[in-house]
């Protein structure tokens, strides 16, 4: 029995896409019964590049076939789906499902430039954007279509954002090598705030009472001074004249 229509009729009869991790741990199921025969036993040994490998051909021969459906591999899960041009007597048939909404434009720009220059942190997309961007993270944060991805290692440690499965998903890719090109907004210099300060290369910041005291005088100079204003209720600031530094 061919490796290409077992996994044919494992995804025919699956209820959501199968990874090929999910696959071989199937293949690896079945090898273990009592009951299977030798050839089935010595599928638990298919590698993952064997696997893939008989995916694609199984992909290819219904592409030339011709038919009403295909095998499509997306965010690196495996499904047959129907192709686009029977949407119409699908829909009459299951029904329109409630959709969110469509992406605006100015959270497709920000989609985009996370997807190329992931992770990123918000303040780096803003600057390629030119704009403020705290709705539309938000936005793309409930729609899952962008996580958290760790912290920079940058003074404050801002959040860094890449994309997530259901991006690849929305946008019906297998994986992130399938982005049309986009050098232009790669090749975007943005400025990167400072490292952190450390007491020596390669240790965690310092703590406060470790870092270097400033100047009793200079922080006296550099303080703002609340002054009551003339408009009743009301307080205003008064900057302090800079006093030099006696040497």
């Amino acid at each position: 029995m061919e490796l290409k229509f077992i996994l044919e009729s494992l995804l025919f009869s699956a209820q959501k896409p199968l990874s090929t991790k999910e696959l071989r741990d199937l293949l690896a199921t079945t090898a273990d019964a009592e009951e299977v025969d030798m050839a089935i036993k010595l599928l638990k040994k298919t590698k993952e590049d064997e696997l893939v490998a008989a995916l694609e051909t199984l992909a290819k021969e219904h592409e030339t076939a011709g038919r009403s459906y295909r095998l499509a591999c997306v965010a690196g899960s495996w499904q047959f789906v129907t192709q686009p041009e029977f949407a119409p007597w699908l829909r009459a048939l299951v029904g329109v499902k409630v959709r969110p909404s469509r992406l605006s434009q100015a959270a497709l720009e920000t989609l985009a430039i996370i997807a190329y220059r992931q992770p990123v942190t918000r303040a780096e997309v803003e600057q390629v954007r030119g704009v403020n961007v705290d709705g539309t993270m938000q936005t793309l944060l409930e729609r899952g279509l962008v996580e958290q991805s760790g912290r920079a290692e940058v003074v404050g440690r801002p959040a860094l954002y890449s994309s997530t499965a259901a991006f690849l998903q929305y946008f019906g890719l297998r994986s992130l090598d399938e982005l049309p090109a986009a050098d232009e907004l790669r090749r975007i210099v943005v400025e990167k705030p400072p490292f952190p300060v450390t007491v020596e290369p390669g240790l965690a910041t310092p703590a406060p009472q470790e870092l270097p005291l400033a100047d009793e005088k200079e922080i006296t100079a550099a303080t703002p001074e609340l002054v009551p204003s003339p408009v009743a209720g009301e307080t205003t600031v008064k900057e302090s004249p800079v006093v030099p530094k006696e040497s």
